[in-house]
């Protein structure tokens, strides 16, 4: 169904420490809208009462597999969101939470080769949200993933470690991505070396990425024109 209101994003930022990771910050050069951002861990979340035509879910240094009580509102809202048909882009953490919320736990699970660098993501439907390319590259920093869709959705997209690194619902203006491709390298770089800091034992995924040698498709433009269209 074609969304007519005016363009109000509503930007669900689920990051933990915004010195760390700040998606407001990397989404919103994108969105030539009206936006607003909301804070989930605070429990800040979108009235979908007011006049927001699309949503956004962003990532999260938090893992979908240790779900705070945020999570399970925010996963509610999600739901009640796809049924009003707001459209809807989750990116990362916020790809696996819509997959939570429409299909419950079962859904996600841990990745058994997480994928943090630069990846070569295969396209398997073109002319959609992702364009007519047959490859892209984007930055990925993930360590769970979805792992189930029904068939009332699609994978669009996949890379060697994660079959479902894009899907689609059918018949509904929602879409989820595993990765980053709003983060540019200059971004994406300032990130990993911050993850480095941190000393966790992840840290190793954060170094042999910083080895790489960096690939951007530079598709993010191309998945908002798309988004914002629905």
């Amino acid at each position: 169904m074609m969304n007519r209101r005016p363009h109000n994003v509503a930007i669900i930022d689920n990051s933990i420490d915004s010195s760390v990771y700040d998606p407001i910050r990397h989404w919103v050069p994108f969105l030539p809208v009206k936006w607003a951002s909301f804070k989930a861990k605070k429990h800040c979340f979108p009235n979908l009462d007011k006049e927001y035509s699309h949503i956004i879910l962003t990532g999260s240094e938090a893992s979908i597999l240790e779900r705070k009580d945020w999570v399970n509102e925010e996963a509610e809202l999600v739901a009640e969101a796809v049924e009003r048909e707001i459209p809807i882009l989750g990116s990362c953490y916020g790809h696996q939470l819509l997959a939570l919320a429409l299909g419950g736990p079962s859904w996600v699970a841990k990745s058994p080769h997480p994928e943090v660098g630069w990846i070569s993501i295969q396209i398997k439907k073109k002319d959609d949200i992702l364009g007519n390319q047959d490859t892209a590259f984007a930055f990925s920093s993930h360590f769970d993933e979805v792992v189930f869709l029904d068939d009332d959705y699609e994978v669009l997209a996949s890379s060697a470690h994660c079959p479902i690194q894009a899907f689609g619902m059918k018949g509904k203006p929602v879409w989820g991505i595993q990765m980053h491709p709003e983060m540019n390298i200059q971004e994406a770089t300032l990130y990993i070396k911050n993850s480095i800091s941190l000393g966790l034992e992840t840290r190793m995924y954060y170094e042999k990425a910083l080895e790489q040698q960096p690939r951007d498709s530079g598709f993010i433009d191309l998945i908002v024109e798309h988004f914002l269209s629905s």
